[in-house]
Formats: structure tokens, sequence, C-alpha cells
């Protein structure tokens, strides 16, 4: 995985969790972001980034995403790694 194509499946990514109802509001507090800022901050790859950390925290998130999108399970780890920024988590 390249870093282009980690930056697509992070913006896929940010889409899925802008429709999770239960998870959206949690990633804004979390993070400090607003709604209306997250189609300009969906440009910033420190963002995307902290997306992807977000998501990679439990596994019932990766598996949603992954499932919904039809990725392997692995891959946003995979596209984690190659993103610089967000929150360093325990697997970088």
């Amino acid at each position: 995985m390249n870093k282009k194509q980690a930056e697509v499946v992070a913006v896929q990514s940010l889409e899925w969790l802008a429709g999770q109802e239960d998870l959206l509001p949690v990633f804004l507090g979390a993070s400090g972001a607003q709604i209306n800022d997250l189609k300009t901050m969906a440009e910033d790859p420190d963002f995307l980034a902290s997306v992807l950390d977000f998501i990679l925290i439990g596994d019932s998130s990766v598996m949603g995403f992954c499932d919904a999108v039809g990725i392997p399970y692995d891959t946003p780890m995979r596209a984690r790694f190659e993103l610089e920024g967000g929150v360093q988590s325990e697997f970088n």
C-alpha cells in the first residue's frame, strides 16, 4: 500500500464514521473537530491519520468499517502505517 492508497482508505473511514450516529459524537469529542469542518479537514493527512487511529481502537469499529466498504480487516492498520501524524497508537 502506498500513501495515496492509504489516504483513500482514510477518507473512506471518515465517510463511514460520519454515518455512525453512535461513534461520530465520540470521535468529535475526542478530536475536538466540529461536524461542519469534517469536509475541509478530510484534506489534512494528520487528521486522516487520527480518524484511522480512532477506528483502530476497537475491533467492532474496524470490522464495521471494513465490512461496509468491502476491504480486508487489516487494511486500516496497513493504511495507518503509511500515514504520518495522528495519535500514534501502541501498534505504530
